[in-house]
């Protein structure tokens, strides 16, 4: 968390940006990060919001730059603008597709969660995250080293954000149900299978200080007992990762990320392993038609900008 240089903040003139503002504010507050605010707009119909906040960020002493873009789509133009600007954090408001839209399209901040490279959180409540509940949700049950990194990745987070707002880091994993016909005896029962899946959370109870009461292990789907938990916690931030499946199986099965984005009370900071990251960046470079090279050295052309002199 702490590592993050440059914001992206999505911006909609339509509508109140308070609660997104307010989350960039905070987390610009603790890295120091440079906020960079982008306009998803076909037109120029953004300028006098986008120079209104940014006028009244940087009399609050905040690195502000502000872009409007069309790509085609919302998700595209901000996975664009995010790759430009070499953004550690994309923040953008939660707007609820109806069911019908739903039914027969996929939802623009699916894409976004599918598709973006960097760590994205889409802010859902105006609730302020100091003292409150951070829950980070782990998949216990994949120990392989690419899962553990992600998992690690999931609970430091987590870990940073309670930190910062002076609240509570709990973490949960869903397990499976018992199978009295399963090879291996210790998910024949339900006993067995929590006492495992609690020993596989050890390490990061010791690394990030997480006591046994605010460890969750739950028999269930993960896209019910997530919500349920974080509910049940009044968590305001959510902490999970993505494994950003593409083509027909995602959009048959959907993605747990995607499934929970509407039924969540909190916020949803979501991840991805490094390897997704590395092909996500890999699918987006072309679409802008900048290589990793220009990227590093054409910050910010073109752009507003006010950054404090160094």
């Amino acid at each position: 968390m702490h590592t993050i240089r440059n914001t992206l903040v999505v911006v909609d003139s339509q509508q109140s940006n308070d609660l997104t503002l307010n989350r960039a504010k905070m987390i610009a507050s603790a890295t120091q990060s440079h906020l960079h605010l982008l306009a998803c707009d076909k037109g120029n119909q953004h300028s006098s919001c986008l120079n209104d906040i940014q006028g009244t960020l940087v009399q609050e002493g905040y690195s502000v730059s502000t872009e409007q873009a069309w790509h085609g789509s919302s998700h595209k133009t901000i996975i664009a603008a995010q790759q430009a600007q070499d953004c550690g954090l994309v923040i953008k408001q939660h707007l609820p597709d109806s069911p019908l839209t739903k039914a027969l399209l996929t939802p623009e901040d699916w894409k976004l969660l599918r598709y973006c490279p960097s760590p994205v959180l889409i802010v859902k409540s105006a609730r302020p995250w100091t003292g409150g509940a951070i829950l980070a949700a782990i998949d216990a049950g994949s120990s392989d080293m690419e899962h553990r990194v992600l998992h690690s990745g999931i609970v430091s987070h987590g870990y940073d954000i309670a930190t910062l707002a002076g609240g509570t880091l709990h973490m949960m994993s869903a397990h499976p149900y018992p199978m009295l016909s399963a090879a291996d005896s210790v998910f024949q029962l339900k006993e067995s299978i929590q006492a495992l899946y609690r020993e596989l959370c050890k390490t990061f109870q010791a690394e990030f200080n997480v006591s046994d009461d605010r460890l969750h292990i739950e028999e269930g789907p993960a896209d019910v007992l997530i919500p349920f938990i974080a509910h049940k916690l009044e968590a305001v931030l959510t902490v999970i990762g993505s494994v950003a499946r593409t083509g027909l199986a995602g959009a048959l099965i959907g993605n747990t990320a995607e499934m929970i984005l509407d039924t969540l009370d909190s916020d949803v900071l979501v991840l991805k392993p490094d390897d997704i990251i590395t092909h996500l960046e890999e699918l987006a470079a072309p679409s802008h038609g900048t290589s990793a090279d220009a990227v590093a050295f054409s910050w910010p052309y073109h752009h507003h900008n006010h950054r404090p002199h160094t």
